[in-house]
């Protein structure tokens, strides 16, 4: 049986997670990443995505998270998020209403850099829309 270590998800709104975990999966800005105990230590961006964590009784929640950081060290790994939600809690229109904003946000960039910011932005939301929604 892994080892248990302390996880904690952030978003500025409230606490969503502090518990003994198995291991978490985090959508890092290169790529998802697997934490466990004894985790060399990194801290990483955040991008739009889905955490999911494996509690210590084996069960696996999933969280939507709009990008942040994350820091892990051996003892344990915190999570703060730009925003997070339960997957099971996610609101279709709030969803609709961000890829909106980012595709207005492609449309209304002045210049090259800016532009091809916004775009991997919408597609990452694009991306989740996938993952978390019904079709």
């Amino acid at each position: 049986m892994p080892e248990a270590f302390k996880f904690e998800l952030v978003s500025p709104e409230r606490l969503l997670v502090s518990e003994q975990v198995e291991s978490v999966v985090v959508p890092g800005a290169e790529g998802e990443m697997t934490v466990m105990a004894h985790h060399a230590p990194v801290m990483t961006t955040i991008k739009p995505g889905v955490v999911t964590v494996k509690t210590a009784e084996g069960k696996a929640e999933r969280y939507v998270v709009f990008g942040g950081f994350a820091d892990i060290v051996p003892a344990g790994c915190t999570l703060l998020a730009e925003s997070a939600v339960a997957v099971g809690d996610i609101d279709r229109a709030d969803l609709a209403r961000r890829i909106q904003e980012a595709r207005e946000d492609v449309a209304d960039a002045k210049d090259d850099e800016t532009r091809s910011k916004a775009e991997q932005f919408l597609g990452q939301l694009t991306t989740l829309e996938g993952a978390i929604l019904p079709a």
